[in-house]
């Protein structure tokens, strides 16, 4: 802990060299991980780790150092290394800590802590029995458990000091079945950030018979047709295309550096006026959620298009630093190994006025993706491709068979402005987003959206 350190003097001590800017970034956290293949527990790890890291900023270029020697002297050591790697202008102000900040945090009604280890074992046997005995096409069956706490300090040399406590819990499971040569793979994940109260929502059988239906169903499904059409994308698919098609290219350091497509569009028209996208780190126990982000700034909701027009981009302090404005509370990082970057933390399209079924009955011929897969998009011109793992054909305003092997591929620009309805309800997705080789927890979300016409991969 920081507590009762001289913080000032760890800060003077890393702007020695120069700099505008400095901090001190610490974390301990707790962890459980539980691995169940088949029936057989294959892996159980539950461990601590903790350390702090020193950052300082200097003529927009950064320099970063940490260690898990988490004492006063060491820090002083550590910073003395960070100073060494910077050469500027000496910082001239008075660093003066303020009284700390604690963040609030969510309210944990059965902290994960308190819970035995073999009741956590028992969770994914659960779910790996259920998934197994859905159906005898099951070849394979992969549940996971997860949950961890992580306490966080930092200190400015603004004299910003802040605290935050994140206790998360996640659930997952894969299934593969196969029938003949075909081979189909269901998979289902819940995760927030509260405790063992996430299994009255949903249970470890409820979220394990999700993957297993939706393995077994695309067995019998036949390949999907393939050129332009209108898709319908349910709620229940999650926010995939929100946060590749749009969400990548409006973080700063990408759009500040010309590798977005979106670089120097703020105030033109990039998506249909029935969309707003909207970043939001308030929502309470949302994965992406959090009091303050990686660098103390509290956790705000940025609207990033409004009625299809551009506001604004994410940031974190250095690209706020860059552009002269205020960080948007998007600096994030995997821990304190590493520095922090840019990133999404709850990315939603909002709800419009559309019911789902009046959206649905619309479309006299197209594809209804109820479940998005994964997806790769190139910020640089926008260009995406997305699976869809759980797709249906509509026909006549009806949704009938089910198809597989659908993939959906655009550009986002030009996808998001061909948006024709949205629907009034609201569905989320989680992941962990990956960039810069650091994983972070996010969500996405968007309500049932119709796109007129959208390239969609499958037969021929």
């Amino acid at each position: 802990m920081l507590d009762g350190m001289n913080l000032s003097v760890i800060l003077r001590r890393a702007l020695a060299g120069g700099g505008e800017f400095a901090d001190i970034y610490y974390e301990e956290g707790s962890s459980t991980s539980i691995i169940c293949e088949d029936g057989k527990i294959e892996k159980v790890l539950a461990g601590t780790d903790r350390g702090v890291g020193i950052r300082v900023i200097s003529d927009l270029r950064t320099a970063y150092a940490y260690t898990n020697e988490v004492t006063e002297t060491a820090l002083l050591a550590l910073a003395e290394t960070v100073s060494r790697a910077v050469k500027g202008e000496q910082f001239g102000r008075a660093i003066d800590m303020r009284t700390k900040l604690v963040g609030p945090g969510f309210p944990i009604e059965i902290p994960p802590d308190n819970v035995p280890l073999q009741d956590k074992v028992a969770l994914v046997n659960r779910g790996d029995a259920a998934a197994r005995g859905f159906d005898k096409r099951i070849r394979q069956v992969t549940a996971v458990y997860r949950d961890g706490a992580v306490k966080t300090q930092i200190a400015n040399s603004l004299g910003d000091f802040t605290e935050a406590l994140r206790t998360g819990t996640l659930f997952l499971t894969q299934v593969v079945a196969a029938d003949g040569d075909v081979i189909q793979t269901g998979y289902e994940p819940v995760g927030r950030f509260m405790g063992h109260e996430i299994f009255r929502e949903r249970s470890p059988e409820e979220v394990a018979l999700a993957a297993a239906r939706r393995a077994v169903m695309m067995l019998g499904a036949r390949k999907a047709p393939g050129g332009l059409m209108p898709v319908v994308l349910s709620s229940e698919a999650g926010g995939t295309m929100v946060h590749e098609a749009i969400g990548h290219g409006l973080e700063a350091d990408l759009a500040g550096s010309g590798m977005s497509v979106y670089t120097g569009k703020v105030g033109e028209q990039v998506a249909s006026p029935l969309v707003t996208v909207i970043d939001d780190a308030t929502i309470p126990n949302a994965r992406g959620s959090f009091s303050f982000d990686d660098e103390g700034t509290p956790a705000q909701r940025t609207v990033l298009v409004e009625n299809g027009i551009l506001k604004g981009y994410l940031y974190d302090r250095l690209s706020a630093m860059k552009d002269g404005c205020a960080s948007t509370g998007n600096g994030r990082r995997e821990g304190y190994h590493a520095k922090p970057i840019v990133r999404m933390t709850n990315t939603l399209i909002a709800p419009g006025e559309s019911s789902p079924e009046e959206i649905v009955r619309g479309v006299e011929k197209g594809l209804f993706v109820r479940k998005m897969g994964g997806g790769q998009v190139n910020t640089v011109n926008g260009d995406f491709v997305f699976e869809v793992s759980e797709g249906y054909l509509i026909e006549n305003g009806v949704v009938t068979e089910p198809v597989r092997g659908a993939t959906l591929t655009g550009n986002g620009p030009d996808v998001l402005k061909k948006i024709v309805k949205v629907g009034s309800d609201l569905g989320f997705g989680i992941g962990t987003c990956g960039k810069d080789g650091q994983g972070v927890p996010v969500s996405d979300a968007q309500p049932t959206l119709l796109i007129e016409e959208i390239t969609v991969g499958g037969a021929a």
